[in-house]
């Protein structure tokens, strides 16, 4: 300050050895307030008013005294505030909140859809399944309790996935596949990798079922590098690499990941493929008849009746309400056409038995695809003129005709004969 006020002297007043001086004890004193403004002189003044912009009265002058009439603090009426604030915040989240009691039922609901999927028309399938995701977004806008929010993209994600499910069973793949990349957006979201896996391989199969074996291959093998899979959701998506193989030509890669789904066995299991199960788990007779699928795109029609008749063998022994349409239409048919491969019409004809019974909302993409590769079999000069062929043949495009899947998209038809 003493420096400040020398140099300032010399611009207000001008250099001389008569300017104010000012010392640090000279400062000490007029920083505690105790001078007098009448006591300095009118050159000192006018050195201070221009070092701080005020008058030297104001820089001097007294600190303003509290008024003796304002209300003195009050420390209980600032605790009662500051706890009935607490209370009006507390009381706006819980209204912000939702019955986990609801949330229980539609969880359980979710479980309940997956676990009856197989046994329902898909049709029917979507239809519950939109009306649960109409229910968990609508809960979903009403909570802002992170635990509940938590839970609902969790149950989003499986029902958006049993929802692309159904829809690649009625043939709409390009709806299956945005709802499932959906899925996988809510398997991001909450961390639960489970669902991303099986996100992943219903994208693989729609790539297999559009003529895109490599790119199945890709989707079903980045499915297994995420963390958390139980051997349930590694024996599926071995079995859909092993299909895209086949597709492609790869038989040795085809052979590698059908023995590696069927070798499966860690003990290790997660909260979506068995904790949920039903629709995104993977029965042993469904990974019959995924081998026996497999056997065939690579010319191996021995090794493809062997895993039909297993696939077979395994639904019938589950009561009928609980058989899976898809799966005992998708192993008679690989069976019939295992045979037809060899040459024996008849036993086609027989394999093919439980397949007209199925009904016609229960005709689902995977049995529509195999029937359309025994429809075109069947058209090859050498079954020309023969009677049982030509009805077969007939039978088989009634089959596919009057599918209610067929409606929305005919079905992928994947060259065997080549």
């Amino acid at each position: 300050m003493v420096e400040l006020f020398e140099q300032t002297a010399d611009e207000v007043i001008g250099k001389g050895t008569n300017n104010p001086t000012c010392s640090e004890r000279t400062a000490k004193r007029w920083r505690a307030g105790g001078v007098n403004p009448a006591s300095l002189s009118p050159d000192t003044r006018r050195v201070l008013e221009a070092m701080f912009g005020h008058r030297v009265v104001d820089l001097f002058a007294p600190p303003p005294q509290p008024d003796p009439h304002a209300p003195a603090f009050d420390l209980e009426h600032e605790i009662e505030m500051t706890a009935r604030d607490a209370h009006e915040d507390a009381s706006a989240m819980a209204a912000a909140s939702i019955s986990d009691t609801s949330l229980d039922q539609l969880t359980d609901d979710v479980m309940t859809l997956a676990r009856e999927y197989a046994s329902i028309a898909p049709i029917q399938a979507f239809q519950r399944g939109r009306a649960l995701q109409s229910q968990l977004q609508d809960l979903r806008d009403r909570t802002q309790v992170p635990a509940q929010q938590q839970r609902l993209l969790v149950l989003l994600g499986q029902t958006m996935a049993l929802l692309a499910a159904s829809a690649f069973d009625l043939g709409a793949f390009d709806s299956a596949r945005r709802l499932a990349r959906s899925a996988d957006l809510y398997g991001e979201t909450s961390r639960f990798e489970p669902l991303r896996a099986y996100s992943d391989g219903i994208l693989a199969y729609i790539a297999y079922f559009t003529g895109m074996p490599s790119e199945a291959v890709a989707k079903a093998r980045r499915a297994q590098t995420y963390g958390g899979l139980g051997d349930v959701a590694r024996r599926r998506l071995l079995a859909i690499e092993a299909r895209a193989h086949g597709y492609q030509g790869n038989t040795e890669s085809a052979h590698r990941a059908i023995r590696l789904s069927e070798e499966v066995d860690s003990g290790t299991s997660d909260e979506l493929h068995d904790g949920v199960g039903g629709e995104f788990g993977f029965t042993a007779e469904r990974l019959a008849m995924s081998s026996s699928s497999t056997a065939l795109l690579i010319h191996d029609p021995a090794q493809a009746e062997r895993s039909a008749r297993k696939a077979l063998d395994l639904i019938r022994q589950r009561p009928a309400e609980k058989r899976s349409a898809h799966v005992l239409g998708g192993a008679a048919a690989d069976l019939a056409m295992a045979r037809l491969f060899a040459g024996d019409v008849e036993g086609a004809a027989e394999a093919l038995q439980p397949l007209w019974d199925i009904p016609a909302d229960q005709r689902v993409t995977g049995v529509l695809a195999r029937t359309g590769q025994i429809q075109h079999f069947l058209t090859q000069p050498s079954f020309r003129g023969a009677v049982l062929p030509g009805e077969l043949r007939s039978r088989v495009e009634e089959f596919t005709r009057t599918a209610t899947a067929h409606q929305l998209t005919g079905p992928a038809l994947l060259q065997l004969e080549a």
